[in-house]
C-alpha cells in the first residue's frame, strides 16, 4: 500500500524511493503537476527496459495545445496548470523543466536506485497515477474523459493518519491578459471617423447650405444703412416771398454709458446752458447709463452744435438735419400748416402737398466696426437724395396781412369767438387771402391747442343767412318765375306750416319789387319768390352753386356743408332754406357763390396753389380750375345790379361802401348752431361782395362768429369787408370804373 504522508522521517532517498524524512515512496503533490520526492531521500534512476514516458497514455508531460494560453486565463482554469485530457502531449517547457530536475536529481519519474523488475514497474505506475491532475470542483470537463484508475492524489485518510493536514495547493501565478491592439486601433479609428464626420457635416452646413443666411446676418451686423434726409421745398406766396423754408440744423445726442460718473454734472450743466434745456431734463437722460443713445435736442443751430463739439464733451455727437422755419410767423398759419419732427406735413398746405415738398430721401450704407467707426477700404453705397419742389401759392402776402389784421381787430372789438376773411380773384377763382382769427403761430405750433390748427375758412360750417338769398334770386330769375321788377305784397311776417316767420324789423305791409326785396334783404319777400320756384327747383340751384359738396381746394379738413334733400325738408324748412337757414355751408362755399355771380354765372373751382418749381428751377403752373355754367350771364348781371343796391345808402350794407368804387354785396345774419351744446347759441354775422360791381375783379367775404356786442352782418362784418377790399384794390392797382348804381328805396330786414 502506497503512503502519501508528509515529509518522511528516514534518511535521504532510499533504494525503495522513500520520501524525504518520511515513509517509503512519499510524494508531494503540486497542483496541475507531478509530486516531488523528498528532498533528503535518495532516488533511483529508471530502468533501461522501461517504456518511454512520452508514449504512456497517462503521461502528464504533453505538448501544449494552441488554446492553452487563453484557457489558463479563464476563471474556471485558475488553480490548475494542465487539463486531464492534455496528457500525452508533451510540451517543450515541461521537457526543459524535466531535464533540469533530472540534473538536480529530483525528477519524480526517476526511480530509486536499486529498484528493478516488477518493483520498478510498480513504482513507475504509482508515480504516474499520482501525477494525473484532478479537475477542480465545478469545472466543466472538456475533451475526452481520462481513463478510470486509482484515486488521484495522496489519500486524505493517510494524511489524517499521519496527524497532519495536507498543505494547500499554491495559488497559480496571476496572468495579465493584454487585449488585442488591432481591435483597440480599429475602435479608435471608428470613433475618430465619427467625430470628424460631425465636424465635416457642420462645416458643409455653414459654408454650403446656410452660407447665404449667415452672410446676410453678418452683413446686418456690419453694414449700417443711413437715410440721407432730403431738403424740403419752400412754400412761397404768389410773388415768391417765403412763407415756409427749410434751413440746415443739427441733432445733438449723447451716449450716457461713456460719460464718467464724475463728469455727468458738468456735462449736464453745459448741455442745458447751450441748448436752452432744463438741467434736470438733461441730468435724467445722462442717468440712463444702460442706454447707448439719448437725443438731447433737435433743430439746433449749427453754430451752437459746433461750439459744443469744441468743448470736447465725452460721447456727444451731432447729426446733420433740416429745420422748418416760417419767416412770417402766424401769417396764414392755418392755411400753410406745419410739419412734425419726422419732417412730414401735418396740416394745411404742408400736408396737402407733402409728397411734392418732401422730395425723396437718399440712402447710404457703410461697414463699421464694433465701436461705430467706419472700416476703411470697405464697400460703400450712396444714393443721393432728391430735394423737394417749391410750392407757390396764390396767396398775396400783403393782402393776406391786411385781411388777417382786419379780422383780428374786429373779433377783439366785438368780443366774438372767431372770424374768417377770404379774398378771391373773380376771373380765376384763385385765393388771394385766407385769414382766420385767432391765427396759428407756426414757429410755436406745439404750444397751441388742437382747435388752433383748424382752418375755419374750409372746415367750419354755419348757416349762411341772408347771403344765401342770391341763390333764391338766381333760381327764380333763371326759371323766369320772376323778374327784377316783379312785385309782391310783403308783410313783416308770414305763416309757414305751424310757425310764423318774421322779417328782422317790423314794417307795415307794402308792395315791393323783387329787386327791392333783395336790396333790403326781406325774408318774407324771399319766401314769396321761392314758392314760385318750388322746393325741387331751389334745391337744384343750391346744388349747382356747390352746396353739399366740397369746393375742391384740396386742403385738409375741407367740408362739404349740409344740404338735405328737398324731399326731407320739413314744413318750416321749405321757407327758411330760401333765406339761408336750414342749410349749412363753409366760408369758401359762400365766397364761391359770389365769384360765380361776379363771373357772369360761371363757377370756377377754387385754387390755392399757383404752381411748383422743381430742383431744376423750372416753374410748372397748376392746371386751371374746372369751369361750370350755373346761370346765364343775364341772370348774373341782374343779380349783380340788385347786390349793388344793397350797398347803397338805402341798403343794409352801407358800411361796406368804398368811395370812388362801385361795390356789390350782401349782408347775412343767422342763428348759430353750436355743435358742442347741440342747440342754437349766438349768431353768425357776415358780409360778402365784389368790386368793382360793373367790372368785378375781387370777391371778399368776412364772417364773424358769435359776436357779443352786435349781431348784424351789416354792422359787424361789413366794415371788415370795406377795409380788406380797399387795401386789395389799391394793392392790385384797380382803378375806379364809373358812377354807382341807383340806391334802394326802402330797408327791411338783414
Amino acid at each position: 500500500m502506497r503512503e502519501t504522508g508528509g515529509r518522511g522521517q528516514g534518511p535521504g532517498r532510499g533504494g525503495s524511493g522513500a520520501g524525504s524524512q518520511g515513509g517509503p515512496g512519499a510524494v508531494r503533490r503540486t497542483p496541475g503537476g507531478p509530486g516531488r520526492s523528498g528532498r533528503q531521500g535518495g532516488a533511483g534512476r529508471p530502468s533501461p527496459d522501461d517504456p518511454p514516458r512520452r508514449n504512456r497514455p497517462d503521461d502528464t508531460d504533453r505538448r501544449p495545445r494552441p488554446d492553452d494560453a487563453d484557457r489558463r486565463s479563464r476563471p474556471d482554469d485558475a488553480g490548475r496548470r494542465d487539463r486531464p485530457d492534455d496528457a500525452g502531449r508533451p510540451r517543450q517547457d515541461d521537457t526543459e523543466r524535466r531535464k533540469g530536475r533530472q540534473a538536480r536529481g529530483d525528477d519524480p519519474f526517476d526511480l530509486p536506485r536499486g529498484l528493478t523488475g516488477a518493483a520498478a514497474q510498480e513504482s513507475r505506475r504509482a508515480r504516474a497515477e499520482d501525477t494525473v491532475p484532478q479537475p477542480r470542483a465545478g469545472a466543466q470537463r472538456r475533451g475526452p474523459r481520462p481513463p478510470q484508475g486509482p484515486p488521484q492524489g495522496p489519500p486524505r485518510a493517510d494524511s489524517r493518519r499521519q496527524g497532519r493536514r495536507p498543505p494547500p495547493p499554491p495559488r497559480p501565478p496571476l496572468v495579465l491578459r493584454l487585449g488585442n491592439p488591432r481591435r483597440r486601433i480599429n475602435i479608435g479609428l471608428i470613433g475618430m471617423t465619427f467625430i470628424l464626420s460631425i465636424f465635416a457635416g457642420r462645416l458643409i452646413q455653414l459654408q454650403g447650405l446656410d452660407s447665404k443666411i449667415y452672410q446676410a446676418k453678418a452683413a446686418d451686423q456690419r453694414v449700417i444703412s443711413e437715410t440721407i434726409q432730403a431738403k424740403r421745398g419752400s412754400i412761397t406766396d404768389v410773388n415768391g416771398h417765403e412763407l415756409a423754408v427749410t434751413i440746415e440744423a443739427r441733432e445733438v445726442a449723447i451716449d450716457p454709458s461713456k460719460v464718467p460718473a464724475a463728469r455727468r454734472a458738468h456735462v449736464a450743466a453745459v448741455l442745458a446752458k447751450e441748448l436752452n434745456k432744463l438741467p434736470a431734463e438733461v441730468t435724467a437722460k445722462l442717468a440712463r447709463v444702460t442706454s447707448r443713445y439719448e437725443l438731447i435736442a433737435r433743430d439746433v443751430d449749427p453754430v451752437v452744435a459746433d461750439r459744443l463739439l469744441e468743448q470736447e464733451l465725452p460721447a456727444v455727437t451731432t447729426k446733420k438735419t433740416y429745420r422748418r422755419t416760417y419767416p412770417a410767423g402766424d401769417l396764414a398759419g392755418t392755411l400753410i400748416g406745419f410739419v412734425g419732427n419726422d419732417g412730414t406735413g401735418l396740416e394745411g398746405v404742408e400736408q396737402m402737398r407733402n409728397s411734392v415738398l418732401a422730395g425723396r430721401d437718399g440712402k447710404q450704407s457703410v461697414e463699421q466696426g464694433r465701436d461705430g467707426q467706419r472700416i476703411p477700404m470697405t464697400r460703400s453705397q450712396r444714393q443721393a437724395p432728391v430735394e423737394g419742389s417749391d410750392v407757390r401759392l396764390t396767396i398775396d402776402r400783403d393782402v393776406q396781412w391786411a385781411a388777417q389784421k382786419a379780422i383780428t381787430a374786429q373779433v377783439a372789438a366785438s368780443g366774438a369767438l372767431s372770424g374768417t376773411v377770404i379774398v378771391m380773384d373773380v376771373k380765376t377763382a384763385q385765393i388771394i387771402a385766407m385769414a382766420n382769427a385767432p391765427e396759428l403761430d407756426l414757429n410755436n405750433w406745439q404750444k397751441a391747442g388742437d382747435t388752433s390748427y383748424v382752418n375755419r375758412a374750409v372746415s367750419e360750417v354755419f348757416e349762411p343767412g341772408s347771403t344765401n338769398k342770391v341763390i333764391t334770386a338766381a333760381a327764380a330769375i333763371e326759371a323766369r318765375a320772376v323778374t327784377p321788377q316783379t312785385t309782391f305784397r310783403v308783410a313783416d311776417h308770414i305763416r309757414c306750416a305751424d310757425q310764423t316767420l318774421k322779417d328782422s324789423h317790423p314794417h307795415p305791409t307794402k308792395v315791393m319789387t323783387f329787386k327791392e326785396i333783395v336790396e333790403t334783404s326781406s325774408n318774407v319777400g324771399t319766401i314769396h319768390a321761392a314758392r314760385r320756384v318750388g322746393d325741387q327747383g331751389l334745391y337744384t340751384m343750391l346744388r349747382n352753386f356747390g352746396f353739399g359738396s366740397r369746393p375742391g381746394l384740396g386742403l385738409p379738413g375741407e367740408e362739404a356743408g349740409l344740404l338735405p334733400n328737398h324731399t326731407s325738408w320739413s314744413g318750416t324748412q321749405r321757407c327758411t332754406v330760401a333765406y339761408g337757414q336750414g342749410v349749412s355751408v363753409t366760408a369758401l362755399q359762400t365766397a364761391s357763390v359770389y365769384q360765380t355771380i361776379a363771373n357772369g354765372g360761371v363757377r370756377i373751382q377754387p385754387q390755392i396753389v399757383a404752381g411748383t418749381t422743381g430742383p431744376n428751377g423750372r416753374f410748372v403752373p397748376s392746371r386751371p380750375g374746372k369751369q361750370t355754367r350755373v346761370v346765364s350771364q343775364a341772370t348774373a348781371g341782374e343779380i349783380a345790379s340788385m347786390l349793388e343796391g344793397a350797398v347803397s345808402a338805402e341798403g343794409t350794407g352801407t358800411l361796406a361802401a368804398i368811395p370812388g368804387y362801385r361795390v356789390a354785396g350782401k349782408t347775412g345774419t343767422a342763428n348759430r348752431y353750436d355743435q358742442q351744446l347741440g342747440r342754437y347759441n349766438g349768431y353768425t354775422a357776415s358780409f360778402v361782395g365784389f368790386a368793382p360791381a360793373d367790372k368785378p375783379e375781387l370777391v371778399v367775404l368776412a364772417v364773424v362768429q358769435k359776436p357779443a356786442k352786435d349781431i348784424y352782418g351789416g354792422h359787424i362784418a361789413a366794415p371788415v369787408f370795406k377795409d380788406v377790399m380797399t387795401f386789395a384794390i389799391k394793392s392790385r392797382k384797380i382803378p375806379p370804373t364809373g358812377p354807382s348804381a341807383s340806391p334802394a328805396r326802402i330797408g327791411a330786414g338783414q
